[in-house]
């Protein structure tokens, strides 16, 4: 009896099974985990029979998706397989395989518990009967992961293929510093008139004028570049743009203006055609003219305009408009994240103490109150600040007010359920030491409970300004202020310099916030 009570909760001690292990296999055959259920494992063979159905689910979702159009299970199979033959076919007989592995399970858990030895202190099973373990779990898990990855749609080949398209954008965000400054710009440009087709007379040269750039064009009427039959490009007329009056030694780019003043850079080769001038300011460069779809009746012509323009710096380094709004939203976005701390520890601290249950649990009242508040404060925590954000946005409008209303809604649940597990984990000791003296419940919390809840405040509340401002820069993608409303307008804009200095202010600060706020609460720890 002794042997026996020792070793109760072993399944060895329980009553012998009578179960074939071929029977049990069979019936794990039949239907995945049944002969594990059979065998008095009722754990293990839902666990069997939910990861198979739950394969076989996810592998027809997929297949559905690949071959929505087919009618009939094995037609959109079909399609499927040849669509995508190496997912499709490695699912299918990894699940073959894990089908099997179920009746083999079932057949070596059947044969381990029908030769366990029931008498023994510590049984041991014979040679050649030991249990199954937990390799057909850890096989499920490589089916899942196989199925995830082709869910996710992860696709290697096209990240490694694709990274030179990828550089040069992710370079400017990694280094954007080029945007950070800038000089004055100095814009000096000059045209001349050409007419298309030539008919009638052609435009008059432009008039000089003293100290100013000047241009011509010869010939002053010719014929646009088209389209041939094959859509292969027929050069038109090639003119000459002369200059001069222009700044010495620079880099000048030659624009088009259409009939409609619809302006365009000059391309040639591929390569947007630019010339540099003279040490005199002189320059001369021949072209075809461009290539413009226009719809004009017969007999009728139109006049283009062709223009020289120069873009230079000039006078001292000063921060761009990227840097300067850059840092004004960085301290907007600073400021966000400590008013909605500092609103949300004024709201918080009363409420804690009606979450806390070693004080609510005087009466079925204070109870029903401590059970009401947590419940509110799960609510809310569970709803992510960008939520918030988006109804704060629809509440008040754009900008940092609605930020603030969303970071002071979450941070009164998130510090209201802090502060009230500190206060649940305070010493009971001065709470008695001060009842003993007759006090009431408020005087109870002034003298016996606040000051043990001193430095897990602190230390809560800092943390929380932390955790704030680094939501912040991501409440304002939906509208909330902060910085990162104008970082998803660069974004958009393509603007990849200007982004890369809001990423790199943000990365920074949060650095430091981190380290401020670390090294506050380890003083106070």
């Amino acid at each position: 009896m002794t042997m026996v009570r020792q070793n109760r909760n072993h399944p060895a001690a329980a009553k012998p099974l009578r179960l074939p292990a071929a029977a049990a296999g069979i019936a794990s055959l039949i239907l995945p985990g049944l002969g594990q259920a059979l065998a008095r494992q009722i754990q293990r063979g839902v666990l069997m029979l939910a990861s198979t159905a739950t394969i076989l689910v996810m592998l027809g979702w997929r297949v559905t998706l690949l071959a929505h159009r087919e009618v009939g299970a094995m037609a959109m199979l079909r399609k499927a397989l040849h669509q995508q033959p190496l997912f499709i076919g490695l699912v299918i007989a990894a699940t073959l395989i894990l089908w099997l592995w179920n009746a083999w399970d079932a057949y070596l858990l059947a044969r381990s518990l029908r030769a366990a030895p029931v008498q023994a202190v510590a049984p041991q099973s014979p040679a050649g009967t030991k249990p199954p373990g937990k390799g057909v779990f850890f096989y499920v898990l490589i089916i899942y992961f196989i199925l995830g990855w082709q869910v996710s749609e992860i696709n290697l080949v096209k990240m490694i293929t694709q990274l030179p398209d990828a550089w040069p954008p992710l370079s400017k965000v990694l280094w954007p510093w080029e945007a950070a400054m800038t000089r004055e710009v100095q814009r000096i440009s000059a045209g001349a008139e050409i007419q298309t087709p030539c008919l009638g007379t052609p435009p008059a040269p432009p008039q000089e004028a003293p100290g100013k750039p000047y241009v011509s064009v010869e010939p002053r009427c010719g014929e646009l570049s088209s389209l041939d039959k094959n859509n292969q490009v027929v050069q038109g007329t090639t003119v000459t743009l002369s200059g001069r009056g222009f700044a010495p030694n620079t880099e000048t780019e030659i624009w088009w203006l259409d009939a409609l003043r619809n302006e365009f850079r000059v391309r040639l080769e591929g390569k947007y055609l630019s010339v540099r001038t003279d040490g005199q300011g002189a320059f001369s460069i021949s072209f075809p003219m461009p290539y413009r779809l226009i719809v004009r009746k017969e007999g009728e012509s139109e006049i283009h305009r062709v223009e020289a323009r120069q873009v230079s710096t000039v006078g001292p380094l000063k921060a761009s408009e990227p840097l300067r709004l850059t840092i004004a939203r960085m301290v907007e976005t600073i400021f966000m994240g400590m008013m909605a701390t500092v609103f949300g520890i004024l709201f918080s601290i009363p409420i804690s103490f009606l979450a806390a249950r070693n004080l609510m649990s005087v009466s079925w009242i204070t109870l029903a109150i401590y059970y009401a508040t947590r419940t509110i404060l799960n609510i809310i925590r569970s709803i992510e600040p960008l939520i918030w954000a988006l109804i704060a946005v629809v509440w008040v409008g754009l900008g940092p007010f609605a930020g603030i209303l969303a970071l002071t809604i979450h941070s009164v649940a998130a510090l209201g359920k802090l502060y009230s597990e500190a206060i649940e984990n305070i010493d009971s000791g001065p709470i008695e030491a001060v009842q003993a003296t007759g006090a009431n419940r408020l005087q109870t919390i002034m003298y016996a409970v606040v000051p043990q809840m001193i430095s897990p405040f602190v230390s809560f509340s800092i943390y929380r300004w932390d955790t704030n401002v680094r939501m912040s820069t991501v409440i304002g993608l939906v509208g909330g202020g902060g910085i990162g409303f104008i970082l998803v307008q660069y974004i958009r804009l393509l603007d990849y310099r200007a982004a890369g200095i809001a990423v790199w202010f943000i990365a920074v600060t949060v650095g430091v916030l981190d380290y401020v706020s670390a090294e506050i609460r380890q003083r106070f720890s």
